[in-house]
């Protein structure tokens, strides 16, 4: 990087310096060429209503110290003004060879042999002749090669402080991209603890925020692999234990007896269940996480489906649980009538699990004054939930402090389900709870019609 600084600053001063020759000595070309013009036309006026010579002599003299030399010749090529013996003869002999192309009434302007020069006709004192003003341009060159002996000078220290400033620029900027990267190496490495900072350019500060939330995820994700793993293996290996042993005690000790053989046989039954039961709630979260079933919603009657859910957790009763109920019939909604059920199955699951000792659930189903939503309401009269909780229960593996009172536990997936469900189905859901009144869960859900139709729809 420091080598393309480099390039690019002598580049950048060869340009300036090539552009500022080529103006600065047309600039003084022109200046001259200007000056010996505006001499020539003064001098000629002067002739045409001077005729004192010494007046004409001294405005020569004084254009000649300006470096501006003018002279007077006569038909035959003698000067007339300022005075002979003044030039030498070479000169005077190339001077007159140019004024053979000066035509009567005609000014011209040339440039030989290192001046630029200006012919006129004019009359002094009776007589025709000619008048030359002329420029070395000697003085333009000496100038120019002035301004480039400084313009040199300058480009060199320009130079020396664009590579320095090349430098520390370069030397700034890739000490940024090298902590960025030997961090992303740590972070590659498994050190989550490494933190992307760089605030000296806006574009790296972004790199480092969007690498720390990389990082932030990343290691989300390594501990929710790790706390899988651990509670998957937790879950999986004590039913499994108790299915071996009971299978064992079938074999060995009940398997005469019908009434231990039974019993026996009834663990083994329920605890398998168990085993179904967290296989597909791992599958049905890694499902909905990730997208691979998509949402096929339709009408379908909300009344009728809670009803055939509910009937399903009738096996409590024989524990003592009550599941009260205040549905209002025939309420249709439109949604994925399968997922729809996942989430009612586990609202019911999680508020058995957690209810009071009354062992009692309340479930509602109402319509919005408006008519136009279905509110879901899931009530438990357990504990409740903390306001320090109640952020973090939708959240996988997630159980309160709390003890269940269902006797077969949850896998702590159910509410991480029907979070990701309902977040699908773009449905409004919540939670209210308040220490030692219970928690209510609650889920909106659209209103429609229950024939397709009379909603725009099409079967």
């Amino acid at each position: 990087m420091f080598g393309y600084f480099c390039l690019l600053s002598v580049l950048l001063i060869a340009l300036v310096d090539v552009v500022f020759y080529i103006i600065v000595s047309n600039s003084l070309a022109n200046g001259a060429h200007r000056r010996v013009v505006s001499a020539g036309n003064d001098i000629a006026a002067q002739i045409a209503f001077i005729d004192n010579p010494k007046l004409l002599k001294a405005s020569f003299l004084r254009y000649r110290e300006e470096g501006i030399e003018a002279y007077v010749f006569s038909a035959d090529g003698e000067i007339i003004l300022p005075e002979a013996g003044e030039i030498s003869e070479n000169r005077r002999e190339e001077l007159i060879s140019k004024l053979a192309d000066v035509k009567p009434g005609e000014k011209i302007t040339y440039i030989s042999n290192g001046f630029v020069s200006f012919s006129a006709r004019v009359e002094f004192a009776g007589e025709k002749g000619m008048l030359l003003v002329c420029c070395p341009l000697t003085i333009v060159r000496q100038t120019v090669t002035t301004m480039q002996y400084y313009l040199l000078l300058v480009s060199a220290v320009a130079l020396l402080l664009a590579l320095l400033l090349s430098y520390k620029f370069s030397q700034k900027l890739t000490r940024g991209i090298k902590t960025t990267s030997d961090t992303a190496v740590k972070l590659a490495q498994g050190d989550f603890s490494v933190e992307f900072v760089n605030a000296d350019y806006r574009e790296l500060a972004q790199l480092s925020d969007t690498l720390n939330y990389v990082r932030d995820e990343v290691k989300k994700s390594r501990d929710f692999q790790r706390e899988i793993l651990a509670n998957v293996t937790h879950d999986l290996k004590t039913p499994l234990t108790m299915i071996k042993a009971y299978a064992s005690m079938v074999q060995e000790i009940s398997g005469d007896n019908p009434e231990k053989r039974n019993r026996h046989l009834q663990v083994i039954i329920d605890e398998t269940d168990r085993l179904t039961g967290l296989v597909n709630d791992v599958l049905s979260v890694s499902k909905v996480n990730s997208n691979i079933t998509e949402i096929n919603a339709k009408v379908f009657n909300l009344t009728e489906f809670l009803y055939g859910i509910i009937n399903k957790f009738g096996y409590l009763k024989e524990d003592g649980y009550n599941l009260m109920v205040d549905i209002e019939p025939n309420r249709y909604t439109r949604a994925d009538e399968e997922k729809i059920g996942q989430v009612i199955y586990n609202l019911l699951g999680n508020a058995v699990s957690y209810t009071g000792a009354d062992k009692t659930v309340f479930v509602s189903l109402k319509s919005s004054l408006d008519g136009k939503r279905i509110k879901l309401s899931v009530r438990d009269t357990g504990d409740g939930i903390s306001e320090e909780e109640l952020p973090h229960i939708w959240e996988r593996y997630y159980r309160t402090e709390e003890n269940h009172c269902r006797p077969v536990k949850g896998t702590g997936l159910g509410l991480n389900i029907v979070k990701v469900i309902l977040e699908n189905h773009a449905f409004d859901f919540g939670v209210e709870s308040k220490k030692g009144e219970g928690s209510t869960f609650w889920v909106d859900f659209p209103s429609v019609p229950a024939d397709p139709r009379e909603n725009g729809e099409r079967e």
